[in-house]
């Protein structure tokens, strides 16, 4: 979020411990300092978006999107199993794209933050605008 959205303001993210520059100053206005990503940068976010490309991680993911969910009714829900949500869930946790909490004998499962949550929708709201445009 930037200044200008209701007084939100999300500090710049850090990628590799170096400051990512905000995508925009306020709506429609870009933001002047860019800076290419490293090498290794981009290699953790190839991997990140690779981890991305397969569906039923995406349909993990999407599922979870409002808010924590445990293995099994991500299992039920998805029509998956067990084994390989759990699988699947290793994985996103590893990439830091979902975190757990231990509640009893479960293990709630969520998108890790906004960040997360926020790409999600946005290449959601995306792809329907491309449907969109392809229709008119």
């Amino acid at each position: 979020m930037q200044p200008g959205n209701g007084g939100n303001v999300r500090p710049r993210p850090q990628l590799l411990g170096r400051a990512w520059p905000a995508r925009l100053a306020s709506k429609g206005q870009a933001v002047s300092e860019t800076r290419v990503p490293s090498v290794q940068e981009v290699s953790v976010l190839a991997e990140t978006f690779r981890l991305l490309g397969d569906p039923t991680r995406l349909r993990i993911l999407f599922y979870c999107l409002d808010g924590p969910k445990p293995v099994n009714d991500i299992a039920a829900s998805l029509d998956l199993s067990q084994t390989l949500v759990s699988h699947h869930l290793r994985l996103l946790r590893a990439a830091r794209l979902m975190k757990g909490e231990r509640r009893s004998k479960q293990v709630f499962y969520q998108l890790a933050d906004c960040h997360v949550s926020d790409m999600l929708t946005d290449m959601a709201i995306h792809m329907n605008e491309e449907d969109a445009e392809q229709e008119a």
